[in-house]
C-alpha cells in the first residue's frame, strides 16, 4: 500500500479542486479572445473545460498507408498536403480538392460546399484524413473526409501521441489549440479530489476522477478512454438524479401527506359502470396508484402508456378514490379539445358513480366559470376537468388532494407546482401517451415513480402505414375519397399553419440535407383541397392559432360528421378520439419526429374499421429522414420506435419538446449507457433513503456537485 499524502500534498489537492470554479481565462494559453470563443462552447469555468470531452479519437496505431488501403472501406491515413485547388463547376457550389501523399502513393480529398477547407489546410501540413476510400480518375479518393492537421511543416519533428483526441471546437479555438489548453490545465490543476465516495467508486469499478480526466482527454488506449468516459457519464447521470430528487423534496416541502380511502363505494360503482373489464396491466396500474394514494407519502407517479392503452380508465379510478375520501381532484389537459373529450368520456361514468364534476376551459363563459368556481370552493363539485384555466387565481378548492396531469411534458415544472399548491399534500398522477424509452424516462422523470403498460384493451382494427412521394399523392386522395363515400372520415396533417411560416420549430432534416418539396400549410391546403380535390365534400381546418371556441366548434363538427375531412396541424396529436376517422395523410412527414408521427397515427384505426396512414416525403432512400419513416412503416410498437428515435436523435428532440428546467446531457449516451442510467437511478435513491439531506460529510460534496451542474432545477422552483 502507498503512503498517505502529506498535509502539504492534501492542501495542494484541495486548492486545485477549489480552482475548478475559477474562470477559464485564468488558465495558460487562454487569452481574452480564446475565452470568448470557449464561452460559445459553454465553457466559462475550469470545470466546464474538463467536462468538454473529445467527440472522437485518431488512433495512429491503426493508420494505413495510402497504397495499402482497401477501396470501399473506411480508413485513416496520414499524408503531406501537396496541392490545394478550389473549383466552381456550377454556380453556388465550390469544390476544394486536396492532393496529399505519403511514401507509398497519392490520394485526393474532395470537399463539397466547404470553401473554408482551403484556408485551414496549407501545403506541407501533415494531415490525418479519415473516411471511405474510393477510386476515381486514376487515384484513391476520399469524399468529405474528417480531417485533422497533425503538424505544420515546422512542427513535424515533435513526438506525436499514439492516440490524438479531437475535441468539439469553434472559430477562435481549433482542436489543436483545445489540446494545448487542455494539456496545460490538466498539468496545472488536474490532480483534484474526487467528489464521489471511494466506497461507491470501488463498488461500481470506476477509476478516480483525476485519472478519468487524464484518460478521457489524453488516453493511453482507446479502452481506457471509454472507461474514463463512462466514469464521467455516471457522474453526470448521478448528479441529475440527485437534482431531480432534491427538486421533489423542495417542491413538496412543508406539505402533510393525505391518506386516501381506496376501496370505497364510488370506486366500486365506477368500476361497475365501465363498459369493459380492465386488462391485467390496467389492474396492476390501478394497484400501484391506489397503494400510493393510501400511503402516508405524497404520490408522484407517471402513467406511461402507448396510444390506446386505456390510461383514462385508470385515471378515473384514482378520481373515484378521491371522491370516496371526501376530497377533490383536478384533471388538467394541454388542450381544450382534450379536456372536453375527457369530460365527455369520464363525465357519464362519474355521474353514474354519484360523483359531481365540471369542465373549465378558456372558452367557458365568465358567468358559468364563476358559478363553477363557487361550487368548487364550497366543495359541492368533486372533480374538475380543464386546461391551464385551472391555474387561475379565481379557481380555489375546498380540499384538493389529487391532481391528474395529462401529457405532463407539455407543462412546465412551475405549472405543475402551481396546481398542486391549490391544496396541501396533493398526490400527483401524470400521464403521457408519448412512448419514452426507459433510459430516457429515468433521466427526465427520475423524481417520479413510473408505471408502464402497452397492452390495448381494444386493439381496434389496426393501421397500415405507407410512404408516398409527392408524385403518388393520388393514392392517398383516392383512399380519402373512398373512406368518405363509405361514411367514414379522414385527417390531413400539415407542418405549417399558413404559408408565411418558416417551420423553424419543426423536427428538421439533418444538416446539409436539403429537399425541394413544398412545405404544406393547413390554411392553404384546406382551400386547395376544398376547391380542387374534394369539392363535393366538406373540408374543415383546425390549427393551434384558432381561438378555443373555434377549436371546440370545429372538433364538434368533425365528431358529428358534419366535417368529413379535417385539415390540421399537430394539434390533433394528443388524445383526439374520433373512431369514425380511418384515413390520414401527413404532408412533409420527414419534418416530424417518430414520436409525433406515431402519436398522429394513433388517431385512426381506433374503431372497428382498419386505418390507413400515408406519409408524404420526397426524402431520398438511405437518408436518416427516410430511415425514420421506413421504421414507422415497418412497426406499430411505440416503444421500439422511441428507442430508434433515441438512437437517431438527442433526448429532448426525441420527446419532441424541451421540458422547462431540463438540460441536454453532455457526456452520457442515453441509448448506449443504459446500465449507467439504471445504476445512477438506484444509487441516488439509496443515498436519499439513508441521508435525504446529504448531510453526512461523505455525501456533502455530492450535493454540491449536483447543484453546481443542475442548478436550473432549483432556480425554477424558486420562481414557481
Amino acid at each position: 500500500m502507498g503512503s498517505r499524502p502529506s498535509i502539504g500534498e492534501a492542501s495542494d489537492r484541495i486548492r486545485r479542486t477549489c480552482s475548478l470554479t475559477d474562470e477559464v481565462g485564468r488558465l495558460r494559453y487562454v487569452s481574452a479572445n480564446r475565452a470568448e470563443a470557449l464561452e460559445r462552447l459553454g465553457i466559462s469555468r475550469v470545470r466546464d473545460l474538463f467536462l468538454h470531452v473529445p467527440h472522437r479519437y485518431l488512433d495512429f496505431s491503426t493508420v494505413a498507408k495510402i497504397a495499402f488501403t482497401t477501396v470501399g472501406t473506411d480508413a485513416t491515413v496520414v499524408a503531406k498536403v501537396e496541392r490545394i485547388a478550389t473549383k466552381r463547376p456550377r454556380s453556388r457550389m465550390s469544390i476544394v480538392e486536396v492532393e496529399a501523399s505519403d511514401e507509398t502513393g497519392v490520394m485526393t480529398a474532395v470537399f463539397f460546399r466547404q470553401p473554408w477547407v482551403a484556408d485551414q489546410l496549407h501545403e506541407g501540413d501533415e494531415v490525418a484524413f479519415s473516411g471511405t476510400m474510393t477510386f476515381a480518375y486514376g487515384f484513391r479518393q476520399m469524399k468529405a473526409p474528417f480531417y485533422e492537421v497533425i503538424a505544420t511543416e515546422e512542427e513535424k519533428k515533435k513526438p506525436r501521441a499514439q492516440i490524438l483526441p479531437v475535441h468539439p471546437a469553434t472559430e477562435g479555438v481549433s482542436p489543436a489549440w483545445m489540446r494545448r489548453i487542455m494539456s496545460a490545465a490538466l498539468a496545472d490543476v488536474g490532480d483534484i479530489c474526487d467528489w464521489l465516495p471511494a466506497k461507491l467508486c470501488a463498488a461500481r469499478g470506476f477509476m478516480t476522477l483525476a485519472r478519468a480526466l487524464r484518460e478521457v482527454h489524453f488516453p493511453t488506449s482507446l479502452a481506457l478512454a471509454e472507461q474514463a468516459r463512462r466514469r464521467l457519464a455516471y457522474d453526470e447521470l448521478l448528479c441529475l438524479q440527485l437534482a431531480l430528487l432534491a427538486r421533489r423534496t423542495v417542491e413538496l416541502a412543508g406539505d402533510t401527506p393525505f391518506a386516501h380511502t381506496t376501496d370505497g363505494p364510488r370506486k366500486q360503482a365506477l368500476l361497475a359502470a365501465l363498459p369493459f373489464e380492465l386488462t391485467a396491466e390496467q389492474h396492476a396500474a390501478v394497484h400501484d396508484i391506489l397503494c400510493d394514494m393510501e400511503d402516508p407519502q405524497i404520490m408522484n407517479r407517471l402513467l406511461l402508456g402507448d396510444v390506446g392503452t386505456g390510461k383514462t380508465a385508470v385515471a378515473a379510478v384514482a378520481l373515484a378514490a378521491a371522491a370516496d375520501s371526501g376530497t377533490q381532484a383536478a384533471m388538467m389537459a394541454p388542450t381544450s379539445v382534450l379536456a372536453q373529450q375527457y369530460a365527455e368520456k369520464l363525465g357519464p361514468l362519474l355521474t353514474a358513480s354519484k360523483i359531481s364534476w365540471a369542465l373549465v376551459t378558456g372558452s367557458t363563459p365568465p358567468q358559468k366559470r364563476a358559478e363553477i368556481a363557487q361550487r368548487v370552493l364550497a366543495g359541492d363539485t368533486t372533480v374538475v376537468f380543464g386546461t391551464t384555466a385551472l391555474l387561475s387565481e379565481t379557481m380555489d378548492f375546498k380540499r384538493l388532494t389529487l391532481v391528474v396531469i395529462d401529457e405532463q411534458h407539455r407543462f412546465g415544472v412551475d405549472q405543475r407546482a402551481a396546481l398542486r399548491k391549490k391544496g396541501t399534500g396533493v398526490d400527483l398522477l401524470a400521464m403521457t401517451a408519448t412512448p419514452i424509452p426507459r433510459t430516457l424516462a429515468l433521466s427526465v422523470y427520475g423524481d417520479i415513480a413510473m408505471t408502464r403498460f402497452a397492452q390495448r384493451p381494444h386493439a381496434g382494427a389496426g393501421v397500415t402505414t405507407k410512404i408516398l412521394t409527392s408524385n403518388n399523392l393520388d393514392l392517398a386522395y383516392g383512399a380519402i375519397r373512398d373512406a368518405v363515400v363509405a361514411g367514414r372520415q379522414a385527417y390531413v396533417v400539415c407542418p405549417l399553419v399558413d404559408d408565411s411560416d418558416e417551420g423553424a420549430d419543426l423536427d428538421d432534416l439533418p444538416e446539409n440535407v436539403q429537399t425541394k418539396t413544398k412545405m404544406h400549410s393547413a390554411l392553404a391546403t384546406q382551400v386547395t383541397l376544398q376547391r380542387e380535390v374534394f369539392s363535393d365534400m366538406r373540408v374543415g381546418v383546425l390549427t393551434g392559432r384558432m381561438s378555443v371556441a373555434e377549436k371546440d366548434e370545429t372538433m364538434a363538427a368533425f365528431r358529428a360528421g358534419t366535417v368529413q375531412i379535417l385539415v390540421s396541424t399537430t394539434v390533433i396529436e394528443v388524445g383526439v378520439d374520433v373512431p369514425n376517422a380511418t384515413v390520414m395523410l401527413i404532408y412533409n412527414a420527414d419534418r416530424f419526429g417518430l414520436a409525433t408521427l406515431h402519436q398522429l397515427r394513433g388517431r385512426v384505426g381506433r374503431g372497428d374499421m382498419a386505418g390507413e396512414v400515408f406519409l408524404n416525403s420526397d426524402a431520398k432512400r438511405g437518408t436518416p429522414a427516410r430511415k425514420r419513416l421506413a421504421a414507422l412503416e415497418a412497426t406499430s410498437d411505440g416503444f421500439k420506435l422511441a428507442e430508434l428515435d433515441l438512437k437517431l436523435r438527442r433526448e429532448g428532440e426525441t420527446l419532441g419538446y424541451r421540458q422547462s428546467g431540463a438540460t441536454t446531457l453532455k457526456i452520457s449516451d442515453l441509448y448506449g449507457d443504459g446500465d449507467l442510467i439504471e445504476a445512477a437511478y438506484k444509487d441516488a435513491r439509496s443515498l436519499y433513503r439513508r441521508d435525504p439531506q446529504l448531510k453526512d460529510p461523505v455525501h456533502q460534496t455530492m450535493g454540491l456537485e449536483a447543484r453546481d451542474r443542475f442548478g436550473a432545477y432549483f432556480e425554477e422552483l424558486g420562481r414557481a
